[in-house]
């Protein structure tokens, strides 16, 4: 009599490794807020901060993110539910800046980042040159800002945090004038406006995803 063959026995269920677990927003936003933190510290310049932010905020899986804060000191493997290590109690942000109101690039280039004073009023004046203006680490120290803007034969690049409102429009004559405008959730956020000009030049206004500014005079409610 013949034997019966023995059921064949099904092969164990693989698990994807950990690297290749997708990432989830929450899981996103934990990277973006460790960067925050070391760019606030000093260690890593704005081209750094923007690039890893941008990496992080476009990342699919755990293991894209990791490599993010590999180098930084608070960095820990990101595992699905782990919490974001916290930073140290009572650190202190470095003092803002005092900047003039006005930046100027005539054949050449100015540019003004980090952690710096606005105040109500600046003028952006690009002439055969281009100026770029960072608002993502700014202090705001009124509760509307005005940008006016004139390029000649040059460019004006502003970016702004993302849960600020930014608004305007300006004229393009042989050139472009766009500002991406934004309400933020917030009523009482900082309200940035952009105006002017460019002649066979530019201005680009947008928001910068991923930034968030943390410090600002806030309007008072009436009465």
């Amino acid at each position: 009599m013949r034997k019966a063959e023995p059921a064949p026995v099904a092969p164990p269920e693989t698990r994807p490794a950990e690297a290749e677990l997708r990432a989830s927003d929450a899981d996103r936003e934990k990277i973006a807020e460790l960067l925050r933190d070391a760019y606030a510290e000093g260690r890593l310049t704005v081209d750094e901060h923007a690039e890893r932010i941008e990496a992080a905020y476009s990342a699919k899986t755990l293991g894209e993110l990791a490599p993010l804060t590999r180098d930084l000191p608070t960095h820990q493997p990101i595992a699905p539910g782990a919490e974001r290590p916290q930073p140290a109690a009572g650190r202190q942000l470095p003092p803002a800046r005092e900047e003039p109101a006005n930046l100027v690039a005539v054949f050449g280039g100015s540019a003004r980042k980090g952690r710096w004073r606005v105040g109500s009023h600046i003028r952006a004046t690009a002439v055969f040159g281009g100026v770029e203006l960072d608002l993502t680490d700014a202090v705001f120290e009124s509760p509307e800002v005005l940008i006016e803007v004139s390029a000649v034969f040059g460019g004006v690049s502003i970016r702004v945090p993302e849960n600020v409102t930014l608004v305007g429009s300006g004229v393009g004559i042989f050139g472009g004038f766009e500002v991406r405008e934004q309400t933020a959730p917030d009523p009482y956020a900082p309200v940035v406006r952009v105006k002017g000009a460019a002649v066979f030049g530019g201005c680009d206004a947008k928001p910068r995803r991923g930034t968030k500014v943390k410090e600002w005079v806030r309007k008072q409610l009436d009465g």
